[in-house]
């Protein structure tokens, strides 16, 4: 039986894990996950093209990825929530990477507003950036993995349980991206593309450190410490995670060692979720 996904056998490990040759996109990767996980692609030898809302952040990571790899780097403004926006930013990496192997759907926001007080913008807003925007860049990555290749989608536990009050929206977006990862698996295993997720627990970043300060934020104020503490209670590895903890997961699912997987979504989580 002939198949798009080569056994891998007999390869050395030194080859599985390279990425030398493949172009990747990373969205949401102007700092925080998304630049960690562009840091570690491009370390690998992948070619990346870093995607952000803010573009002129995107370009300064691009520039220092360049500067500590020798890989092409290219930073472009990119709202994940509009299917124009992304079409033009995989057209440029096609233009200035030369093609798409890799797409890494990371770009998300999770705004904590109890259920009663949700207002339907808001609620939205979410599934706008954090579903749609995964079905935008899935769907032009596809069209443009003509020889195979993988999505990766940026999940979280909040994808497998509920989590603080003032979620629900972000719970419920986070549910859908690993119903979409499943389904899509389905549909882009005769192109050769496979599909998986990866789901952090807490990790510190810019952002997430904001929105743990602000779920825990008490008369004093907001405190990210506590924030954190309780978001990561029930982690068994004593510490929280770092960006490069879930970049080095997503390594794994770009590479060839993870060539027989796709439709899972594998637990980043410290244990959180047993």
């Amino acid at each position: 039986m002939s198949t798009a996904f080569a056994d891998a056998s007999l390869t050395p490990v030194r080859d599985l894990l390279s990425l030398a040759g493949r172009r990747a996109v990373i969205t949401g990767a102007a700092q925080g996950l998304g630049k960690a996980i562009a840091l570690r692609l491009a370390e690998a030898g992948s070619d990346v093209l870093v995607g952000d809302l803010d573009g002129e952040r995107a370009r300064e990571a691009a520039e220092e990825i360049a500067a500590r790899f020798p890989v092409c780097s290219y930073g472009v403004d990119m709202d994940v929530a509009s299917s124009e926006s992304v079409r033009t930013a995989a057209s440029a990496a096609v233009a200035e990477l030369g093609g798409i192997d890799i797409w890494v759907n990371n770009a998300g926001i999770f705004p904590s507003t109890p259920v009663l007080e949700t207002q339907d913008e808001e609620w939205e807003n979410v599934f706008a950036v954090n579903t749609r925007g995964v079905f935008n860049g899935s769907r032009e990555a596809a069209r443009h993995m003509a020889g195979g290749g993988v999505i990766i989608n940026i999940v979280s536990t909040a994808g497998f349980e509920g989590t603080a009050p003032g979620l629900a929206s972000y719970v419920g977006s986070k549910h859908a991206v690993r119903g979409m990862t499943k389904q899509m698996a389905l549909e882009f295993a005769p192109l050769g593309i496979r599909v998986l997720g990866v789901a952090p627990t807490f990790v510190p970043t810019e952002g997430t450190m904001a929105a743990a300060a602000t779920l825990r934020a008490g008369d004093s104020g907001p405190t990210p410490d506590s924030g954190a503490a309780a978001v990561m209670a029930g982690s068994l590895m004593g510490r929280l995670g770092t960006p490069d903890d879930i970049a080095r997961v997503v390594l794994f699912c770009a590479s060839d060692l993870s060539t027989i997987m796709t439709g899972s979504t594998l637990l980043a989580d410290a244990g959180k979720t047993i």
